[in-house]
């Protein structure tokens, strides 16, 4: 019996780590990626952007010493630390390329083929491979998996130029820290940015077209970034929708719908971005894309042709990488028939690097307040937990959705440092149908973090005695 062909137009983590589960069921499996292993995810967006985030919260850690009884000692006057932009954008692409090489190296160690190009679909169980030095061959392929991504947004009004108007994947070529940025977007994006570059000491504005930031958050997680944004120096101007921005010399000058102008030194784009599904030959097998551009798939990710299967951002399922590889190993075990469970949503748990972060899992508040489910809610404000005390964090809290009757813990939010690795338990009762009691009644250490999620757990229980 001979190998199925399993052709990946995609090097990101819907591409990669799809990959990865092909060769490991049998597939003989090549990768078409044009600009480097890893995707964007890897290159210019997740991993660039945390890795820029970390810098600015270690940097933060100086600010907050005085708090904890700690500070700068010597004769000099002026002792601080201070952000160098070049050093900084020049490690946090040395790591992006270091993450793509060890991807490289491990779809090479299990014989997936990779081919640096453009990759297209020719017709059914047809793709062909445009490489940049001019040649092109044609694969034949039993599985198609598109996991093509995204790009920034870009408006007529507002053109990027990579110099003073940019993209968030624009960021890593600056040489010094923008001495006045205008952040343009309060989504997950914008919001993150906005705070790493105020942790490293630049004057922020952030544009946000909504009632608050981050609009599609918790309502309560939203407000506490927010609070401590403005605590922080932040200019947040809500209901403020960016109409135009241009260079005048070493300024840029937003000018909002209103009429009103903010002038900075840059501005950062970070309006949405759009699915890269354009001339990969979709209507060769006919698939149409939404009016958004994005590949519709079902919850084994497949599209509307016979053995073509989407992953990642280019679905418009939910842009996060974690989601991405979960549609691509989901897509590989259906079509090389391997046991597979359908993609379920309400276990993911997704985070904003923020400080502090905002991490969430399962149901919402809105789901709530909607209708779309019945739950009740417990917050519990972490400025009583004792771990939280001793490393003097004063915003946050934990928030568990149960159903009445049953307790199941059905959702979460958690708002603190390290939320991203304090969801983890939430997120494991949410997966497995977890009663209150049953975390509970679960050891945590003490003093910790997690005590909270525990003692939300408790006081869940009491109130339904």
């Amino acid at each position: 019996m001979s190998r199925k062909q399993v052709v990946i137009i995609g090097g990101g983590p819907g591409g990669y780590e799809s990959a990865l589960v092909a060769a490991q069921l049998g597939a003989q499996v090549t990768v078409i990626e044009e600009t480097g292993l890893g995707g964007a995810a890897v290159l210019t967006d997740c991993v660039p952007s945390k890795t820029l985030i970390a810098t600015s919260d270690f940097m933060s850690r100086f600010a907050a010493a005085g708090r904890l009884g700690v500070g700068f000692e010597g004769t000099a006057e002026d002792q601080h630390a201070e952000a160098h932009a070049k050093q900084i954008n020049e490690r946090i692409l040395d790591l992006a390329k270091a993450q793509s090489r060890d991807i490289r190296a491990q779809l090479e160690s299990v014989g997936v083929r990779i081919a640096n190009g453009r990759g297209r679909i020719a017709g059914p169980g047809k793709v062909t491979a445009e490489f940049a030095d001019g040649g092109i061959e044609e694969l034949a392929a039993d599985v198609i998996l598109l996991a093509v991504g995204c790009t920034p947004r870009v408006m007529d009004t507002a053109v990027p130029d990579g110099e003073r108007i940019l993209t968030w994947q624009q960021i890593y070529d600056l040489t010094e820290l923008p001495e006045k940025l205008i952040v343009v977007g309060s989504g997950v994006t914008g919001a993150e940015l906005a705070h790493a570059y105020l942790g490293l000491g630049c004057e922020v504005t952030l544009v946000s077209s909504r009632d608050r930031v981050l609009p599609g958050e918790d309502a309560d997680a939203a407000t506490v970034i927010e609070n401590v944004f403005r605590r922080r120096g932040m200019k947040v101007l809500n209901r403020s929708r960016m109409a135009a921005a241009r260079r005048e010399g070493d300024e840029v000058v937003v000018t909002l719908e209103d009429g009103r102008d903010v002038r900075g030194s840059h501005v950062l784009l970070a309006v949405g971005s759009v699915p890269l599904t354009k001339d990969i030959g979709l209507d060769t097998v006919g698939i149409e894309t939404t009016k958004s551009g994005h590949v519709p798939v079902d919850r084994v990710s497949r599209t509307s042709a016979q053995g073509v299967y989407a992953a990642g951002d280019c679905t418009g399922v939910l842009p996060l990488a974690s989601v991405a590889a979960m549609q691509g190993r989901i897509a590989m075990a259906h079509s090389l028939g391997d046991a597979v469970a359908p993609l379920n949503l309400r276990g993911v748990c997704a985070n904003i690097f923020t400080d502090p972060e905002i991490a969430t899992v399962g149901y919402s508040q809105a789901d709530v307040e909607e209708g779309r489910i019945e739950a009740r809610a417990l917050t519990l404000p972490l400025s009583t937990n004792p771990r939280a005390k001793m490393r003097n964090i004063t915003d946050g809290f934990v928030k568990l959705f149960v159903r009445p009757g049953s307790t199941t813990i059905i959702g979460g939010v958690v708002v603190a440092p390290q939320a991203s690795e304090l969801i983890y338990p939430i997120g494991l009762a949410v997966q497995n149908r977890l009663t209150v009691d049953q975390v509970a009644s679960t050891f945590s250490v003490y003093p910790s973090m997690t005590g909270s999620i525990a003692e939300a757990a408790r006081r869940l229980h009491e109130a339904e005695l």
